[in-house]
């Protein structure tokens, strides 16, 4: 019995002990997620001035409405993502959805920045360009983050785990407690007058 009293004790020495990655603390990553998300928004405006029904007319490829699309619902996926991270930075799975979200933006926008380019406006399309790359310092602290983040959680489950093998292993070992028979006592019957 005692040892079972002292396992929640030696889970924590074992976590203590344990050398945790280096996260950056929620309020250093915080600015760092309100500047993305507020690069990330420049792109609509841009997107709300591009015209490719146009330029189809003039020859363009119809891919490229289906992109322009496309690219105007994704920025409303990455402004929600990245609000829900903002809101719970040490959520792995928030940042990996702002993070992928911002990588399948700026997939579509460097393709839909050749049209704008070719079809509407050389300089338009190099805003476009420019608002990706400005968001790219962003990016790569995002994806640091995102790194140490999954290698903290890892090694939280690796710990986690190795404990609950430990513990395991000494309720196995423990020879189980005698159960004792109740001894039957005679009952009492009650006098009836």
């Amino acid at each position: 019995m005692k040892s079972l009293l002292l396992l929640p004790l030696v889970s924590l020495l074992a976590l203590a002990q344990t050398p945790a990655p280096s996260v950056a603390p929620a309020w250093d990553i915080a600015p760092v997620i309100a500047d993305f998300s507020a690069k990330a928004a420049r792109v609509k405006p841009i997107l709300d001035r591009l015209t490719p029904e146009q330029w189809v007319r003039g020859g363009a490829p119809d891919a490229y409405v289906a992109q322009w699309q496309s690219a105007r619902q994704e920025t409303v996926y990455v402004a929600n993502a990245s609000k829900a991270f903002e809101g719970h930075p040490e959520k792995l799975t928030l940042a990996l959805d702002a993070y992928f979200r911002w990588e399948a933006l700026q997939t579509r926008l460097t393709t839909l920045a050749e049209g704008v380019r070719k079809y509407q406006d050389p300089a338009m399309g190099d805003s476009l360009v420019s608002v990706v790359g400005d968001n790219s310092a962003n990016r790569d602290k995002l994806r640091q983050y995102i790194t140490d983040l999954a290698a903290q959680k890892e090694e939280e489950f690796t710990v986690a785990d190795q404990e609950a093998q430990r513990c395991r292993g000494l309720l196995s070992r423990q020879t189980p407690a005698k159960k004792s028979t109740p001894s039957k006592t005679p009952s009492k019957t009650e006098d009836k007058p």
